[in-house]
């Protein structure tokens, strides 16, 4: 050691021995000495007389308290009745009993922009780096029901996501992939339904039985209407859609999850973890009694309903809003509707927060995507998107997305956290935090109960969010919320290489090829398809097996959701 070396650690030495020596006699070697009034009179108010605490009040993003420190005093979990063990009800632990150490979660790598085959390219690229699933963006025409050579489209094309028309396009956007080896999610809602038929459409092309088929289609309409508003149609054919999905994968394609339900862009729009979880559950029971209504069993059509939630830079409540949320979940499917244990199992996907990335000085954004990546898997998720440090500037460079592969890579290989189950169970502060949120979602789901439900509290839900947001950004301005590199610690960015295509000329392109479909194609069977698709609209026979047989007759999504249009009418905001 050299002398300088040596200095320090013996002044270290010499400090910790004070500091020791200047403990009240009755701590030493006494354990817990009374209760935590007691130590906060003896040991804090003495310390903060002299040194203040930061704020004089620690809270986390919903408002709730954070105390100086947890004992067991704080705890009102009932270890049997609140907690349990981890694969068994009300799953608080986990939804599996050895959780990560039989197989890591999902490594799903969220890609998706210009054309099919640019998103086909980044998908081999990803697969060869090791992801382990398929999550795909779609941009806004498509979303929207609107093909690539509508004027609403103009200036659009491929710029959010990757832009499928026909089902030519899925064609190449799957080319290469083992479609019964490789799960693929597919971010959408209004048009989930004719995305869900070209990827059936596929797979029936290439002899692959629908039954081996596995993946995930968002297609969580609610969340449109009250946070994102990609909507098209009327709240009530929306969700009837929705049914019918539920009826046809649940005897035709038995491995999809046919629904996300998602909190992601609910607290993509501001919202806090409470509201996050409140409000996904709110619009996830409205779809179970809209299920149920349509004559489906909760035990068939429940075990494959998935979720799809945030995780944002307060670790610890990020780590109990997942652990809440498996809890409140279990509880009300058991006790609203009598699921069994395994409808009410909560799976979940995890996304970073895509809010929480700054275009200023990004490369801090590894270390917040590392963070909110470590929160996620310490609360048990299911499988996991990590952002790219450049997604505040554009669409992820393939640098940044595999760096962001590597990142859950690490965590799972390096660091140890999937080696035991919920290794923060038991911990007074996570048991305490954890208690807190379910009650504060509680309280949001009893309000909107009191409303009539999700479809009727539409307007309940926004106006939370939009104060909650309209909170968060005053205390970022105020500075009372330190945001690293943007309210405080400036310095001059490093300039970034996003190399983004051209779009005006990828959306030429686009637009060349659908036209040069729609001049091939039988008209007379387009018409006749489509005609089956306004007849089983007005009424009440199931869509799905129309849809898939007009886009295998090369029928675009535009057209089918101008049909649907035709018959539904669309949605108008109050």
């Amino acid at each position: 050691m050299s002398m300088h070396g040596k200095e320090a650690a013996e002044s270290v030495a010499r400090e910790v021995e004070g500091s020791v020596s200047r403990q009240p006699d009755a701590t030493v070697g006494s354990g817990l000495a009374g209760d935590k009034n007691a130590w906060t009179e003896r040991a804090v108010h003495p310390v903060i007389g002299k040194y203040p605490e930061r704020r004089e009040r620690f809270e986390t993003t919903s408002g709730i308290e954070v105390e100086r420190l947890y004992t067991p005093e704080d705890v009102r979990t009932d270890p049997d009745g609140d907690l349990g063990y981890p694969g068994e009800y009300p799953f608080t632990r986990g939804i599996q009993p050895t959780m990560y150490r039989a197989r890591f979660w999902t490594m799903r790598q969220y890609a998706g922009f210009g054309t099919a085959e640019d998103t086909n390219e980044r998908f081999h690229l990803l697969l060869n780096a090791g992801q382990t699933g398929l999550s795909t963006a779609f941009d806004l025409p498509t979303q929207m029901g609107y093909d690539s050579d509508h004027p609403m489209a103009a200036g659009e094309v491929g710029r959010v996501g990757v832009a499928i028309d026909t089902l030519a396009d899925m064609r190449k956007l799957l080319g290469g992939i083992p479609l019964d080896r490789v799960s693929t999610s597919m971010t959408i809602n209004a048009t989930a339904s004719i995305l869900l038929a070209f990827y059936i459409a596929v797979a029936d092309e290439q002899g692959i039985p629908r039954a081996k088929i596995s993946g995930t289609i968002q297609n969580d309409i609610l969340k449109e209407y009250i946070a994102r508003g990609t909507y098209i149609f009327p709240v009530e054919p929306s969700l009837r859609l929705i049914t019918d999905i539920f009826a046809f994968c649940n005897v035709e394609v038995p491995r999809w999850n046919t629904i996300s339900i998602s909190g992601y862009h609910i607290r993509e729009a501001g919202s806090t973890a409470a509201q996050e979880i409140a409000f996904t559950f709110a619009n996830a029971v409205e779809y179970v009694r809209r299920a149920l209504a349509a004559g489906l069993e909760i035990d068939r059509f429940a075990p494959r309903l998935s979720f799809f939630f945030a995780s944002h830079n307060d670790l610890f409540e990020e780590i109990a809003k997942f652990r809440a949320a498996r809890r409140l979940w279990a509880r009300m499917m058991r006790e609203r509707f009598g699921a069994s244990e395994d409808a009410a199992r909560l799976r979940f996907h995890t996304q970073t927060g895509g809010v929480t990335l700054q275009a200023q000085q990004p490369l801090n954004n590894v270390v917040r995507v590392t963070m909110q990546a470590l929160a996620a898997v310490l609360g048990g998720t299911q499988s996991l998107h990590t952002n790219g440090y450049d997604e505040a500037l554009s669409l992820p460079t393939a640098q940044a997305a595999t760096l962001a592969l590597r990142t859950q890579q690490v965590l799972a290989f390096e660091s140890g956290v999937g080696d035991t189950v919920d290794p923060l169970g038991g911990s007074y502060f996570v048991e305490a935090l954890t208690d807190a949120v379910e009650r504060k979602a509680l309280a949001y789901l009893e309000k909107i109960e009191e409303i009539g439900g999700a479809a009727k509290a539409i307007g309940y839900m926004q106006e939370e969010i939009h104060r909650a947001a309209y909170e968060h950004q005053i205390s970022v301005e105020t500075g009372d919320k330190v945001v690293v590199g943007v309210n405080r610690f400036h310095t001059a960015d490093e300039p970034i290489d996003l190399g983004q295509p051209d779009f005006s000329a990828l959306e030429r392109t686009q637009r060349a090829q659908l036209a040069g479909i729609k001049e091939s194609r039988d008209e007379a069977d387009v018409r006749a398809r489509l005609e089956a698709i306004s007849s089983a609209a007005r009424g009440t026979d199931n869509l799905m097996p129309p849809i898939i047989e007009a886009v295998k007759a090369l029928v675009s999504l535009g057209e089918i959701s101008d049909t649907l249009r035709a018959e539904w009418g669309t949605y108008r905001p109050g």
